[in-house]
């Protein structure tokens, strides 16, 4: 019965790791289908499409999956015919939240979120309700690795850089959306680790949370990112530890 019983474990765990996968596949194909449709299907203009290209071979997703979806988005293939949605409101104590999804079917998936919010004691609200709170901005992160901050700095300021995060592990590297490219181009000749590369929203101003405020909020955005037809989060929270 332990053997039975260990392998039924196995095969449960083996099951949501196969089922996340495809979620991440489902969710890096929508990055890529509306890179596609913003900006057209030529990753040496479209940084964003060149972001979520690379994110999905990261994951080692099929090269034919990557190039039936950009097909689908350029009209090549029939099929349910997607759009751009966003959505925003409210979590927890304040919270605001902007949610970029890709839906064949707006009312759809404006009742989900809706639902996510409200379950999680949050509320979606009109459109343009927290979009100025979340200014567009390159993202460059690279991989300290011993990576000397002086440097770093050195080289952001050269790039045109407009700002600079630098932790124990990475640095996150800032730049204005049209910049990304110049800028990783510059710290990969310089010689860093470049992880990622990307266009997101970094919010003006943040809310601190902490305690049962801080964990609703978190289980909202974790619900948020795992519906199907969501593609970012952005949240302007700012976790507050215990005894900070």
């Amino acid at each position: 019965m332990a053997g039975h019983s260990k392998w039924h474990n196995i095969k449960y765990r083996k099951g949501r790791q196969d089922a996340k996968k495809a979620q991440l596949f489902t969710k890096i194909s929508n990055e890529i289908y509306a890179a596609v449709r913003m900006g057209g299907a030529n990753p040496e203009t479209n940084a964003r499409l060149r972001a979520a290209i690379q994110k999905a071979r990261d994951i080692r997703m099929p090269l034919d999956n990557i190039e039936r979806t950009i097909k689908k988005a350029t009209g090549e293939f029939g099929g349910a015919a997607y759009e751009a949605a966003i959505y925003e409101g409210y979590g927890p104590g304040g919270v605001a939240i902007l949610v970029e999804a890709l839906t064949d079917n707006r009312n759809r998936t404006a009742a989900r979120i809706r639902h996510l919010f409200a379950k999680h004691g949050g509320s979606l609200g009109e459109s343009g309700c927290v979009a100025y709170l979340f200014a567009e901005k390159g993202e460059i992160v690279l991989d300290r690795a011993g990576a000397d901050e002086e440097a770093i700095l050195a080289t952001a300021l050269q790039a045109g850089a407009e700002d600079v995060d630098i932790g124990e592990e990475e640095a996150v590297v800032f730049a204005a959306p049209e910049a990304i490219d110049a800028v990783q181009a510059a710290f990969a000749a310089a010689g860093f680790s470049v992880r990622s590369a990307k266009v997101t929203r970094v919010p003006s101003v943040t809310v601190p949370v902490a305690g049962e405020v801080a964990e609703a909020n978190l289980a909202l955005l974790e619900a948020l990112e795992d519906e199907d037809d969501v593609s970012e989060v952005y949240a302007n929270l700012e976790v507050e530890t215990e005894g900070a």
